[in-house]
C-alpha cells in the first residue's frame, strides 16, 4: 500500500479508545464489492465488476489494530461499469477515520450504522433473488461511489482504517470477516452473487492474502484462533501472523498476554432469549518451576496382523519417543500378544545406557500370535507410579483380544478399577479393534483415543501424541469460580495442559456480569489458582462461531455415551435435537443406507423411514470400518476447537449423505427436491402445522434472525420446508409476508420444542 495513503488526521491510541468507547466492534469486518447503481438497468448477460483479488495487512501495536485493505476488480463485459463499493463495518463501531482510494482518486465514503446498513443488504438480496448477504444483517456499512470502469480494465481499491482490540480475560481479541462461505460440493467458496434475470451465479474462492504484523512480540504469547489455522513465526522486533487455510467466514485471532503461569482467555456469545455460550483458553505461559516429571509406559501390539508395515512404523514411533524423556522422567515398554514381555521388571532411569537398551529391545520386536490385551493392561498398571510423578500409558493395539478375558466390556471395567492416577491414550490401528473398549480406556482417563485408520501413518499420529504430552503444566484441572453459572461444560474431565498446548473448554452460561474466572490444578505436588477478570454480557451477536462449536462437542460426548452405556430414547432424542437445532450432521438424523430408486416421500416417526431411505440409528457393531470411521469423527467432534476443524468433518459428512440424485444434506438436516422445494425428510406419522412465509419477504428476514440455525438452509436452498420439534417451516413464493413480535416467538418456540 503507498505511503501517500493515510487516515483524516494523526491518531493515537488514547484517541481511539475515546473515539471508540463502549462502541467497541461487534463484528468482524468483512471484505468489500461493487455493486450496481440503485435504479440503473442490469448489463445483458448479468452485472460484470468482479473481483479478482484481495490483500488485508494489519498491524496490532497496543491494543490498537490498523487495517489496510487492497482490492483489485476486472470490468469483464463489453460495455463501461459505473458503480457502489461497499463494505461492511463491524457493527455500532466508530473509528478514529479511514480513507477510501481508488487509483490516485480519493473516493468520498458514506458511513451507515447497522439498521440503516440492514435495509440495503436486505434490499440486494431482494434484487438478486440471493440469500448469499444474509449473514452480514447485523453489520454497519461503509458506501462509496466508484469511477466508471472500462471494459476489460483492473481497478484497485484501498481502504485504512483503526480500531481497538477488545481484551478478552488474559489475551486481546482481533476480528475480521472473509469472504461468505458455500459448502457447495463439500468445498468452501466465496458467493459473489451477480445479478441477471434474477439468477445469481457462483464464483469460486477470490484468494486473499492475509498478514498479520504484531509489534512487541515479547509482550504476547502464541496467538490462536477459534475459527483458521494459524501460522506464526517470531522475527525480530515482531511477531508474525498468517493463515494456513482460505480466509473465509468470520476470523477471530486472539493473542495471548505474556505472562506467568496460565492465562485465560474468556470469549462469550449471547442470544437474545436463551442461555449464552463461552469459550475459556487456556494457556501456559512462563512457569517459576519445571515441567512435572512422567512415568511413561508404552504398551504396543505386536500380535501376527502387526507384522509388516505397521511392526515397521511402530518400533520407529517408540523409538522416536524414547528420544523426547527428559532426564526426570521414567519409562517402561511392553509389548504383548499371546502373552505379556516387558523390557524391564519396573521403572527405568532415563540416560545413554538405558535409552540405547531400550531402543534395542524395541528394534528386535516381531508381530505373531495373538492378541492378550487384558494381560496387557494389567501389567501396564502394575507398577506404582512414583510420588509427584505423573503417570502416563500410551497403548497401541490393531486387534480384538483373542486371549484371556475377551469381554470389552469387563476388560474396561478392570482398567478402570485398576488404572490409579494414570492417563490413558490409546491407539486403534485399523478397521479391526473394538472402539468402545478403547473409548472407555480413556473417558474418565483425562486421555484420549485416537484411530489410524488404513492408509495412515502409524508413526506419525504416536509422534503428535508424543509432542502434545511431553511437558505437563498443570494436571487434575477444575474450573473454580465465575461470575455466572456455567453449564454443559466439554470437555466433561477437563484434561492436563501440557506446554505449548491450548487448552479449550466450552460451555453454556446463565445471568451476565464480570468479574473472576479461575482455575486450580496440580504441579509438582501442590495445588495452583490462576484467575482472569472475565466479562459474560446479557446480551451479544459477537463470536457467533462459539454455539456449533459448543454444540460439536456436546455431540461427541453424547455419542461416546451411546457407546459406553447403550442407546436410550432420551439420549438419542437429545442427539437428534441438538444435531438439527446447530446444523451438525449426526448419525441418528440423516443416515443414508438406500439406493436413491427407492426414495419417495412420507415417513414415521421412529425406527426406519423407509421411503427415504433413512434408518433412525447406526450401525450399532463396535468394529469394522464403519464403526472406526464414526468413533473417529466423534472423536473429532469432541475436541473440535476451531469453525475450520468443524467444517472439515461435516462438510466430509454432508458429502456422504448427497450420494442420490435430487438429495442435498444442508444444516445437518437431509432434503429432497419435490416440486422445484426442497421438503426435509419426514420424520413423522401425522403431519405438523406448516407456516409459510414469502421468500425475501420481512417475515423471511424476521425468521432468519430468530432462528439463525435456518440460515445455511436458506443460503443454500432458497424454496424450503424444514421441519421442527411441533411445526415445520416453509419458504416460498407466497406466503406471510410480516410476522407480529408475538406469532414470531410463537413459532420460535415451536420449532425449538420449548414451552
Amino acid at each position: 500500500m503507498r505511503s501517500s495513503l493515510r487516515p483524516r488526521g494523526a491518531f493515537s491510541a488514547l484517541a481511539v479508545a475515546c473515539l471508540i468507547g463502549a462502541a467497541a466492534p461487534r463484528s468482524a469486518a468483512a471484505q468489500g464489492w461493487i455493486e450496481p447503481l440503485p435504479g440503473r438497468p442490469i448489463p445483458l448477460g448479468g452485472w460484470v465488476v468482479e473481483k479478482t483479488r484481495s490483500q488485508v495487512r494489519v498491524a496490532v501495536d497496543g491494543r490498537v489494530a490498523t487495517i489496510e485493505l487492497t482490492e483489485w476488480f476486472r470490468n469483464t463485459g463489453s460495455r463501461v461499469a459505473e458503480g457502489e463499493y461497499l463494505y461492511p463495518l463491524p457493527g455500532e463501531a466508530v473509528f478514529s477515520g479511514f480513507s477510501l482510494f481508488q487509483g490516485e482518486q480519493e473516493l468520498r465514503g458514506e458511513m451507515m450504522d447497522r439498521d440503516q446498513a440492514r435495509a440495503i443488504y436486505e434490499e440486494i438480496v431482494r434484487r438478486r433473488a440471493d440469500p448469499a448477504l444474509i449473514e452480514l444483517a447485523g453489520h454497519g456499512l461503509l458506501r462509496a461511489r466508484v469511477f466508471p470502469i472500462e471494459p476489460g480494465q483492473e481497478r484497485k481499491v484501498e481502504l485504512r482504517y483503526t480500531q481497538l482490540l477488545q481484551r478478552s480475560g488474559d489475551a486481546l481479541q482481533f476480528r475480521y470477516a472473509g469472504g461468505l462461505r458455500d459448502t457447495e460440493m463439500g468445498q468452501p467458496r466465496r458467493v459473489v452473487p451477480v445479478s441477471g434475470e434474477g439468477h445469481p451465479k457462483r464464483k469460486a474462492v477470490v484468494h486473499t492474502d492475509f498478514r498479520m504484523v504484531v509489534a512487541d512480540p515479547d509482550a504476547f504469547l502464541d496467538p490462536f484462533s477459534p475459527t483458521h489455522s494459524l501460522e506464526r513465526e517470531r522475527q525480530v522486533g515482531r511477531l508474525v501472523v498468517t493463515l494456513d487455510d482460505e480466509l473465509t467466514g468470520e476470523l477471530s485471532v486472539f493473542l495471548p498476554l505474556a505472562r506467568r503461569g496460565v492465562g485465560l482467555t474468556v470469549a462469550a456469545h449471547h442470544p437474545a432469549g436463551e442461555m449464552g455460550y463461552a469459550m475459556l483458553t487456556l494457556t501456559p505461559g512462563r512457569m517459576d518451576a519445571p515441567a512435572d516429571a512422567r512415568d511413561v509406559t508404552v504398551v504396543v501390539d505386536v500380535s501376527g496382523s502387526m507384522a509388516g508395515e505397521k511392526m515397521d512404523q511402530a518400533r520407529d514411533a517408540i523409538v522416536a519417543l524414547l528420544g523426547t524423556l527428559d532426564a526426570r522422567d521414567r519409562f517402561r515398554i511392553l509389548a504383548f500378544s499371546n502373552a505379556v514381555y516387558a523390557e524391564s521388571e519396573g521403572w527405568r532411569t532415563v540416560n545413554d545406557a538405558s535409552l540405547r537398551e531400550a531402543t534395542e529391545w524395541v528394534e528386535r520386536l516381531d508381530a505373531e500370535g495373538g492378541t492378550n490385551i487384558e494381560g496387557a493392561l494389567g501389567e501396564a498398571f502394575r507398577v506404582t507410579p512414583g510420588e509427584g510423578q505423573l503417570p502416563v500409558v500410551i497403548f497401541l493395539t490393531d486387534g480384538l483380544p483373542t486371549v484371556g478375558e475377551r469381554d470389552p466390556e469387563r476388560i474396561a471395567t478392570s482398567a478402570e478399577h485398576d488404572r490409579g492416577r494414570a492417563r490413558v491414550f490409546a491407539f486403534g490401528v485399523g478397521d479391526d479393534v473394538n472402539t468402545h473398549l478403547l473409548d472407555a480406556l480413556s473417558v474418565a482417563a483425562r486421555g484420549s483415543t485416537d484411530y489410524v485408520q488404513p492408509g495412515e501413518s502409524v508413526e506419525r499420529a504416536l509422534s503428535l501424541l508424543t509432542a502434545k504430552i511431553q511437558h505437563p503444566v498443570l494436571t487434575d484441572l477444575e474450573i473454580d469460580g465465575a461470575p455466572v453459572r456455567l453449564r454443559e461444560i466439554y470437555p466433561v474431565t477437563l484434561p492436563d495442559l501440557f506446554a505449548g498446548q491450548e487448552l479449550v473448554v466450552l460451555a453454556r452460561y446463565e445471568g451476565s456480569g464480570g468479574g473472576e474466572l479461575a482455575v486450580t490444578g496440580r504441579r509438582g505436588g501442590r495445588e495452583e489458582r490462576y484467575a482472569a477478570t472475565a466479562t459474560f454480557p446479557r446480551q451479544t451477536e459477537e463470536n457467533g462461531y462459539l454455539p456449533r462449536l459448543w454444540a460439536s462437542r456436546k455431540l461427541g460426548h453424547l455419542t461416546r455415551q451411546v457407546w459406553l452405556e447403550g442407546p436410550t430414547p432420551s439420549l438419542i432424542e437429545e442427539i437428534k435435537q441438538t444435531a438439527l437445532r446447530y446444523g451438525l450432521p449426526s448419525e441418528y438424523t440423516a443416515y443414508l443406507v438406500k439406493e436413491p430408486e427407492q426414495m419417495t416421500m412420507g415417513g414415521t416417526r421412529g425406527g426406519r423411514d423407509a421411503s427415504l431411505g433413512l434408518q433412525s440409528a447406526p450401525p450399532a457393531s463396535a468394529q469394522g470400518a464403519g464403526a472406526v470411521g464414526a468413533a473417529n469423527r466423534a472423536h473429532l467432534m469432541r475436541e473440535a476447537s476451531k469453525a475450520s476443524e468443524l467444517n472439515a468433518v461435516t462438510d466430509a459428512m454432508e458429502a456422504k449423505a448427497e450420494a442420490a440424485p435430487g438429495v442435498r444434506m444442508v444444516g445437518g438436516r437431509l432434503f429432497q427436491e419435490k416440486g422445484g422445494v426442497w421438503v426435509e425428510s419426514a420424520k413423522f406419522s401425522d403431519p405438523l402445522p406448516l407456516v409459510t412465509v414469502k421468500l425475501f419477504s420481512r417475515a423471511w428476514f424476521d425468521l432468519l434472525a430468530a432462528l439463525p440455525e435456518l440460515a445455511p438452509v436458506a443460503r443454500e436452498l432458497g424454496r424450503v420446508e424444514v421441519i421442527g420439534s411441533s411445526l415445520r417451516v416453509r419458504a416460498d413464493h407466497e406466503g406471510l409476508e410480516q410476522l407480529p413480535a408475538d406469532q414470531l416467538s410463537r413459532i420460535v418456540r415451536a420449532f425449538r420444542g420449548q414451552p
